[in-house]
């Protein structure tokens, strides 16, 4: 069968009589010996709660039997059934009784099944013939169509004459180089990278074939008019929407708390950017866009200040909103739709770290594609999601999702930007892992595997409330607190969305003028903080920088997400286990015990020491903390990111016209002593957060000056901790590192 993997299917078989010396267990054993001259394999459990586990554990079985007399008439049975269509509605299920027995099963038990078979009366081969059928079934059901077809072309050793060159991989075995890669890696990836030339896969660009039958299966599956595979990330899918709706001239209203690719899409269009400013707090946590800023008399206003628009009556043709956050607040979709209908025609929202909200209701009409949609009043809703990001694709897998509001979106006028982007030669196992991407989240399997994410965060975040508890009452030194709101008896730490929305009385989340209701904090994106730093943006007398904690970590083999001064993001992807979170507690717990102990710098970060003696040889941890957060407070770190965060610099020229000067070779680089006034060439993103600071075309102030000189004076102080700023280029010089970017050279 094309559906089946390389694998024997697996059968599940859940009765005690596997064990029981009895005519019963003979029966039992006949079957799964005429399930295995099948080519099946089997896994047998006795108890409803040992077969759940192997059921959880387990997910290339493919068919279950199960005894009708697990628990008195039946009770235990139904609930196994039961709990296991939650998780999975499509796996064929039968039940093993007699035929007497049958009245005790009610119609709609028998419904979730996929029948009874009589394990006393019926052959062993029959039995296991209609098992084999019923395996196959499913396993074809499971499998998505561009994955069916790679598959089965894969597996007709065809002679190939098209590209690729390798061939299937043999050009590498002609090489001792190239054979190590090919059997790292195995022959199915190297079959499966193929030429656009094979019809039998459909076309990307034409979004025919199998190909185009998985992006409409994926379109069903995320709730969207049409769906668009791509194989470049989210920042091609953003600038495929940017060129789909935007050219020169146009207004574009873009959140400041944008990624660079938006940036990039301004300037091949040519249009003209207006911003929304996102809140941010003391720990440098991005918050979101206050509701007022979405109002048409607001933004109106803001176009009438833009010099660098001529029509100010011009109409928005599109807007961009990072949903969520980088740290995890989302937005009322529903109310940003209803603000901005009379505003613009398009919306857009960057979903590149959130791409798994459509598959539980703690994220109801929180997410681009919600079902609560008006196609007579609401613009054009787009959503860019990299899907390799928190679901289960390759890197590089991303799917554009579009719904039509008032003004449709014309499916051959929209394909001719994703023509512009998208490779003539696209990687057909990223577009696979795409397919089986949006398939592994239909149905309850969607919802089980989100739910899952959410329960390992909440286990995280209790357990770090409960260690602090402990550690208080011990000997009230420090530990690391969880940025979240407080829960008490009234709110309590759940999955519903009422105990992670964003109040605006609620001092926890540090941010000034909120609407109430208007952000919810997505539980599974956990930022823990240090000490150091108040609400208010005041630094404590002393403090622990949390780039120590994170490198720690990293020796450890565990990498967050992101690193603040104060502050560290981690994600818990459908792919965290408890294994993984319990290992990060205990790697938190190691740091501290070793910290309180003050044990030498050397023994934490040894390569450090050794490459920097001058530096860290003589230090113990303690005073190297304090030393770096000394370093900070002298900078006022918290309140310079506040101040350079809330102003937006003025601008000289459009994006585009700055990168003209750059081509033209009209830009000279500078270090940071010499650019208060003049015209940036490129844009300033420091990492993180990854928001920018300047676009090409804005003059550069003090307080950003402010803000990358306390970058590049960490920098030469801490070795080895050095921040990250795209567009910034650092050079060793005889008094020290000094920062350097490009500027305009005016005539």
């Amino acid at each position: 069968m094309t559906s089946s993997a390389n694998h024997n299917p697996v059968v599940h078989i859940v009765d005690p009589d596997v064990n029981a010396a009895s005519g019963a267990e003979t029966a039992v054993h006949q079957i799964i010996e005429a399930l295995n001259e099948q080519g099946c394999q089997v896994i047998a459990s006795t108890h409803p709660q040992e077969a759940l586990q192997t059921f959880h554990g387990h997910t290339e079985i493919g068919c279950i039997l199960v005894n009708w007399d697990l628990g008195k008439k039946g009770i235990s049975t139904e609930k196994y059934i039961r709990e296991v269509r939650e998780r999975n509605e499509l796996i064929p299920i039968f039940i093993m009784t007699e035929k007497h027995r049958l009245e005790e099963i009610s119609y709609e038990l028998m419904s979730l099944t996929q029948g009874c078979i009589w394990k006393m009366e019926d052959t062993p081969q029959f039995i296991a013939g209609r098992v084999e059928r019923a395996l196959h079934r499913y396993l074809d059901g499971i499998t998505p169509p561009f994955f069916k077809e790679l598959m089965q072309y894969t597996r007709e050793y065809k002679y190939a004459w098209h590209t690729p060159g390798h061939m299937g991989g043999l050009a590498f075995l002609k090489s001792p180089t190239g054979r190590l890669f090919y059997h790292f890696f195995g022959e199915n990836v190297f079959r499966a990278d193929l030429s656009v030339s094979v019809p039998e896969l459909g076309s990307l660009m034409e979004h025919s074939g199998v190909n185009g039958e998985a992006e409409r299966q994926a379109a069903k599956i995320f709730n969207a008019d049409q769906t668009y595979f791509v194989t470049n990330g989210t920042s091609t899918a953003n600038k495929i929407v940017g060129c789909a709706c935007l050219k020169r001239g146009d207004i574009v209203l873009v959140d400041r708390n944008c990624h660079k690719s938006l940036q990039h899409a301004i300037t091949l269009t040519g249009a003209i950017p207006i911003y929304l400013i996102p809140s941010r707090n003391a720990y440098g946590i991005i918050g979101g866009i206050h509701p007022e800023e979405f109002l048409l008399k607001a933004i109106q206003e803001t176009v009438r200040k833009c010099p660098l628009i001529r029509n100010k009556k011009q109409k928005i043709k599109l807007t961009v909103i990072t949903n969520s956050t980088y740290d995890g607040l989302i937005y009322d979709v529903v109310e940003i739709k209803q603000r901005l209908q009379k505003v613009c025609d398009n919306v857009m929202f960057d979903e590149a770290w959130y791409a798994y909200a459509h598959f539980h209701p703690i994220y109801h009409d929180r997410f681009a594609m919600c079902k609560t949609h008006d196609e007579t009043k609401h613009p054009n809703i787009f959503a860019t999601q990299s899907t390799h990001k928190l679901l289960a694709a390759f890197s590089q897998g991303s799917m554009i999702h579009v719904r039509s509001g008032q003004n449709k979106v014309d499916p051959d006028r929209f394909n001719e930007a994703f023509m512009m982007h998208t490779s003539t030669s696209p990687q057909y196992v990223i577009i696979a892992s795409l397919d089986v991407a949006a398939k592994m989240m239909e149905g309850k399997a969607g919802r089980a595997l989100i739910q899952e994410s959410i329960d390992e965060a909440l286990i995280f975040r209790k357990k770090i409330v409960q260690m602090a508890h402990q550690i208080k009452k011990k000997d009230r030194s420090w530990w690391f607190s969880v940025w979240q709101p407080p829960f008490t008896a009234k709110r309590k730490m759940n999955d519903q969305p009422s105990s992670w929305l964003l109040k605006a009385k609620d001092r926890w989340h540090g941010y000034a003028g909120l609407q109430s209701d208007f952000l919810m904090l997505d539980p599974i994106k956990v930022t823990l903080l240090t000490p150091g730093v108040n609400l208010d943006g005041s630094m404590q007398a002393s403090g622990l920088p949390a780039p120590i904690v994170s490198k720690f970590l990293m020796n450890r083999g565990i990498v967050d997400e992101k690193t603040g001064f104060y502050s560290f993001l981690f994600l818990f992807s459908i792919g965290v286990t408890q294994g993984k979170s319990s290992f990060l507690l205990s790697s938190l717990s190691l740091f501290k015990k070793l910290f309180d102990q003050n044990v030498p710098f050397a023994e934490l970060f040894p390569d450090l020491a050794a490459k920097y003696p001058e530096k860290y040889a003589h230090l113990r941890m303690q005073e190297f903390a304090q030393t770096m957060h000394q370093h900070l407070k002298k900078k006022d770190i918290a309140k310079t990111t506040l101040k350079v965060f809330s102003q937006i610099a003025e601008p000289k020229m459009p994006p585009y016209e700055a990168y003209e000067h750059i081509v033209d070779d009209k830009v000279q680089e500078l270090p940071l002593q010499k650019l208060l006034g003049k015209t940036a060439a490129v844009m300033l993103v420091p990492y993180p957060p990854g928001i920018p600071i300047v676009m090409p075309g804005e003059i550069i102030t003090k307080p950003v000056l402010d803000y990358l000189s306390a970058f590049e004076d960490f920098d030469r102080a801490f070795p080895g901790f050095e921040t990250e700023t795209h567009g910034i280029v650092p050079k060793q010089e005889e008094d020290g590192l000094r920062y350097y970017t490009q500027v305009i050279i005016h005539k």
